[in-house]
């Protein structure tokens, strides 16, 4: 029997709370299910929420640096991401598309900065695991001669990124496997597909009230506050996803 609109919908919310979603990502859901417009949906897209207190990361990240760079910097990419799906989503109504190269890249850079910025405070956490969990280590051995070449690696990258940016773990479902990746400002030299599970910030705002231009510094430091439980959650989680090339 074909299942109606409702039964789809309960089915959806169902899964949700199977998946503790929170209510406004299952009413998101829910939107993008009843085709319902961007600006809609974008409407409902907020900064999520800090996980530990401000000073929670202290001494390796001050209380000042977290408090800004969640409340003003993140915030600021989540009000441009917003702005963007309500700017194109009154292009596609009126059909003027004069706009559309500038808020496609609004969209792309905020966009990309809101996810790896929600990834980036779930991937620290204050007296975590020390050591990677056994998904991860398994992975991990399928890749790098050993933890501390992958850390080298890793290190390197976020060391070396050009200018702001970030380096990032991912796995790519296509080729299951885990790429060490940089990304310039938040979305410069993407691999399509692959899905982040670890990152770290080296944009200024993210150390420089505490470490000044030492950014190697900072990236040793933050090794101290990786959450090595949400990296193993995420990883489980790319590995259910499918992008197929053929």
């Amino acid at each position: 029997m074909r299942k109606t609109t409702e039964n789809l919908l309960e089915e959806i919310r169902s899964k949700a709370l199977e998946m503790n979603l929170s209510q406004q990502q299952v009413r998101i859901v829910e939107l993008v299910f009843e085709h319902r417009t961007i600006a809609e949906i974008a409407g409902l897209l907020g900064i999520t929420p800090d996980p530990y207190s401000y000073d929670a990361l202290e001494p390796y990240i001050g209380r000042r640096t977290v408090e800004l760079h969640y409340s003003r910097h993140h915030q600021s990419y989540v009000n441009g991401l917003n702005e963007a799906e309500r700017q194109i989503d009154e292009a596609r109504r009126t059909g003027d598309m004069s706009l559309i190269r500038y808020w496609s890249r609004e969209i792309a850079f905020n966009g990309s900065g809101h996810v790896l910025h929600s990834i980036y405070w779930t991937n620290m956490t204050p007296g975590g695991p020390r050591t990677p969990g056994p998904l991860l280590t398994a992975e991990l051995r399928r890749v790098f001669p050993s933890f501390d070449s992958f850390q080298r690696q890793f290190t390197a990258a976020a060391e070396q990124v050009e200018g702001s940016g970030w380096a990032i773990l991912t796995f790519n479902p296509s080729w299951h496997r885990l790429d060490v990746l940089e990304a310039e400002k938040h979305e410069d030299l993407t691999q399509w597909g692959s899905v982040p599970i670890l990152v770290v910030d080296v944009w200024e705002h993210a150390y420089y009230l505490d470490y000044q231009n030492r950014r190697w510094d900072y990236i040793e430091a933050w090794w101290h506050l990786v959450n090595w439980s949400d990296v193993e959650r995420r990883l489980a989680l790319a590995m259910m996803a499918n992008v197929p090339l053929t």
